[in-house]
């Protein structure tokens, strides 16, 4: 691979109880290949924050960033994604990883047909066995150590709704985890009707832990069809 004048730099965006850090294989991959990977700590894992609150934290990386950005959001962080890059000038793909492609007036709860409390709780702890449900087809030993990093999850960002929608004007691109634990693949597949393609892996909700290599290989196809998509315009 080489650089060209548009190449896109992929801003990498954690989904609920989790952090930055959970990229860390997938950008080292990433980063050998000759990519810019950038990530960010969202507020609301660890912080009693809501979806405008990680969005906020979203935009503001993007505004640091100099030129095309492809958002690569795993599970909850799909939400916050698409409230952030509807006022981000710099956004030229969006791609949802197992997440959360919600439309404007949705929110996870209420996607996922649970009641939406008017008072949301302080915090949401981490999930019971996290290993089975998010790191089923990753290394026992690898799995427990990112069980152990895990923090508890604002509920707020749980029942926040959504008040705009990147993907309504972004293009978008959604990749189904057949073997997820965490989100069904029935349930992405429903998400995955709304972006603009779609691809699938063999893995559990965590590929970026279980499977890097396929992951980045996916992510950088889908950087070099954006790249070419962007010098095609700029030529």
């Amino acid at each position: 691979m080489t650089d060209g004048p548009w190449r896109p730099t992929l801003l990498l965006v954690h989904g609920a109880w989790h952090g930055a850090w959970c990229w860390e294989k997938l950008t080292s991959v990433l980063r050998a290949e000759g990519w810019r990977t950038r990530m960010v700590d969202l507020p609301s894992a660890g912080r009693q924050s809501g979806v405008q609150d990680d969005a906020r934290t979203i935009r503001a990386e993007l505004e640091s960033i100099d030129g095309p950005t492809v958002v690569v959001a795993h599970s909850y962080g799909g939400i916050p994604v698409t409230q952030a890059t509807a006022e981000a000038g710099n956004v030229a793909h969006i791609v949802y990883l197992a997440a959360f492609q919600l439309d404007i007036g949705e929110s996870l709860l209420s996607f996922s047909g649970a009641p939406v409390p008017d008072q949301p709780g302080d915090l949401e702890a981490v999930p019971e066995d996290p290993v089975a449900l998010f790191y089923g087809d990753v290394a026992r030993p690898e799995a427990e150590e990112a069980a152990k990093r895990l923090v508890p999850q604002s509920t707020r960002s749980f029942a926040d709704a959504v008040t705009q929608a990147g993907w309504h004007t972004v293009p978008s691109t959604y990749i189904v985890c057949e073997s997820d634990q965490a989100l069904p693949a029935q349930i992405q597949e429903k998400l995955a009707a709304r972006a603009d393609t779609v691809h699938r892996i063999a893995s559990g909700h965590s590929p970026f832990l279980s499977k890097p290599v396929e992951l980045a290989a996916l992510l950088a196809a889908i950087g070099d069809s954006v790249q070419a998509h962007m010098n095609g315009r700029t030529s």
